[in-house]
C-alpha cells in the first residue's frame, strides 16, 4: 500500500523510496541518449511553465520578506526571467554533458588470463536535502537522471512553492519522454520528521546530499544512517602576496567579495601580505565597491575606516557585503591562517611568484585552490561540468563542485574462460 499521504513518516519515506528505486532500475536502463532526451524535455517544461514558476516565486518572496529573511537569503530565493532562463539553460547543459555511466575506468588482463574491468555505475537512490535555492531542484533533478539516479527531493520550506512548481514542470517533461515518474519526487509536506526518516532510511536512500547552511549539514551528518556527501560553509580565504601584480590583485579581490555576496564561492577573508605595496588600493577599491572591511590592528593602521575585527569574524560566513582583512608576514603565515579558519572550500593566491604559488596549491588543503582567479569562478557550469549538486569539501567519495562523476560508483567485472583458484 502507497503511504505516502499518511502521517506516519517513516512509512511516507519508504514508500517514495521504494517507487524510486523501482523507477531507477528503469531509468539506468535506457540508453544515455535516452535519458538526455528526457532532460532536454524537461527544460522545455520548465520554459512553458514560466509563468507559473514566476508567480509561485512571487508567493515565497512575499512570505520570505514578511518573515524577515536576510538580503543574501532573499538574493538566493529569487526567480525573474533571466534566472529562470538560466536554469533551463543549465539543465540542456547536462543533457549536452557526455553520459558517465559504463565508462571502462580501467582494464587489466592477469596473468591467468582473467579480464577486469572497472566500470562506472549509478549510485542509485539519492536523497536532497536543501535550502532557499529553488534552482536547486532542477539541477539536481537533471544531474541525478543524467547518471541514472532516481532523487528524492526536500528543499526549504521558503521556497516550497517555486519548488513545487519546479518539480511539477521537470517531472511533466520528463514522463513525456518515457522517463518514470517516481524517479525524481518532491518530498509531499516540510514536516520535520520527514527529513529524519530521509536520514535514517538506509538500505533505501543510497546516499544524502545536504546543501544548505552550517545547521543544516551539522544536523545531516549527525543524524544520518546513510552515507553523507557533505558541503560545508565557504569560508574562502584570498591571499594577496608581495609579488601580486596590483591591477590583478584590485580586479580580483572585487569581484571575488562583490560579484555576488551571498554565494558559497564569496571570499570572506582577505590576507594581504606586508610586503605588498598596493594594500591601500585595494583596501580602498573594495569599500568603494560597498563593502565594510573588519580588520587586524595593521589593516586598521593602513585605513582609518576599517573596524576591528573580533576573533569570531575569521570563522563567519558573511554571505552579505562584509569582509574580513589580516595583513600577513608571507606564505607560510597566510597558508597557516587558512589552516586555522578555512573550511576546506575554496582558497586563492594572487602573485606573479610562480614558485610561490605552486607552493601554495601544493600545500593548501581545499577542494578548490586557486591562483590569480576569482574564488567566485568555484561552481561547476564554470569547471565546465554543467550544473552542480554542489561543493564537497570531504576527502571521500568526491571533492570540489559536484557533477555528474560524482553522482556515480563503480564495479568490477570479471571475464574468464574456466578459470580456478586451486
Amino acid at each position: 500500500m502507497n503511504t505516502a499521504g499518511t502521517h506516519d513518516p517513516v512509512a511516507t519515506i519508504e514508500a517514495l523510496a521504494l517507487g524510486a528505486r523501482a523507477a531507477q532500475a528503469d531509468l539506468a536502463a535506457m540508453p544515455g541518449e535516452g535519458r538526455a532526451s528526457a532532460i532536454r524535455a524537461a527544460a522545455a517544461a520548465l520554459r512553458e511553465d514560466s509563468e507559473a514558476i514566476l508567480a509561485a516565486n512571487v508567493r515565497d518572496m512575499a512570505a520570505a520578506q514578511t518573515a524577515g529573511l536576510s538580503p543574501a537569503l532573499l538574493d538566493r530565493l529569487l526567480l525573474d526571467d533571466a534566472r529562470l532562463a538560466g536554469i533551463a539553460d543549465a539543465v540542456n547543459a547536462v543533457a549536452d554533458l557526455p553520459d558517465p555511466t559504463g565508462e571502462v575506468i580501467s582494464r587489466d588482463v592477469r596473468p591467468n588470463g582473467l579480464v577486469l574491468e572497472r566500470v562506472r555505475i549509478p549510485i542509485g537512490l539519492i536523497g536532497i536535502i536543501y535550502e532557499s535555492r529553488p534552482n536547486v531542484t532542477a539541477d539536481a533533478a537533471a544531474l541525478c537522471v543524467r547518471a541514472g539516479n532516481a532523487v528524492l527531493l526536500r528543499g526549504g520550506s521558503e521556497a516550497v512553492h517555486s519548488n513545487r512548481a519546479i518539480h511539477a514542470a521537470f517531472a511533466r517533461g520528463l514522463a513525456s519522454a518515457g522517463v518514470p515518474a517516481a524517479a525524481v519526487q518532491l518530498v509531499p509536506s516540510q514536516d520535520r520528521a520527514l527529513v529524519g526518516a530521509m536520514l535514517g532510511a538506509a538500505g533505501l536512500i543510497d546516499m544524502i546530499v545536504p546543501r544548505g547552511g552550517k545547521g543544516l549539514v551539522a544536523r545531516v551528518q549527525a543524524d544520518a544512517r546513510v552515507p553523507v556527501l557533505a558541503h560545508l560553509d565557504g569560508m574562502n580565504t584570498t591571499y594577496v602576496h608581495a609579488a601580486a601584480d596590483p591591477g590583478k590583485a584590485d580586479a580580483v579581490v572585487i569581484d571575488a567579495k562583490m560579484r555576488r555576496t551571498g554565494i558559497c564561492g564569496a571570499m570572506e577573508t582577505l590576507l594581504i601580505d606586508a610586503a605588498f605595496p598596493g594594500a591601500g588600493a585595494v583596501l580602498a577599491g573594495l569599500m568603494a565597491a560597498g563593502c565594510a572591511l573588519r580588520g587586524d590592528a595593521r589593516a586598521q593602521a593602513i585605513d582609518p575606516r576599517i573596524g576591528p575585527a573580533h576573533d569570531a569574524d575569521w570563522d563567519t560566513e558573511y554571505l552579505d557585503a562584509v569582509l574580513s582583512v589580516a595583513i600577513v608576514d608571507g606564505p607560510d603565515d597566510a597558508m597557516a591562517h587558512i589552516a586555522r579558519h578555512g573550511s576546506g572550500h575554496t582558497d586563492v593566491i594572487i602573485t606573479e611568484d610562480a614558485a610561490v604559488a605552486e607552493c601554495f596549491l601544493a600545500r593548501v588543503d581545499s577542494a578548490i585552490v586557486m591562483h590569480n582567479a576569482s574564488s567566485q569562478f568555484a561552481d561547476g557550469g564554470e569547471f565546465g561540468l554543467g550544473a552542480e549538486i554542489g561543493i564537497a569539501t570531504g576527502r571521500l567519495h568526491a571533492r570540489g563542485p559536484v557533477a555528474l562523476e560524482g553522482l556515480t560508483t563503480y564495479k568490477w567485472l570479471v571475464r574468464g574462460s574456466g578459470q580456478v583458484r586451486g
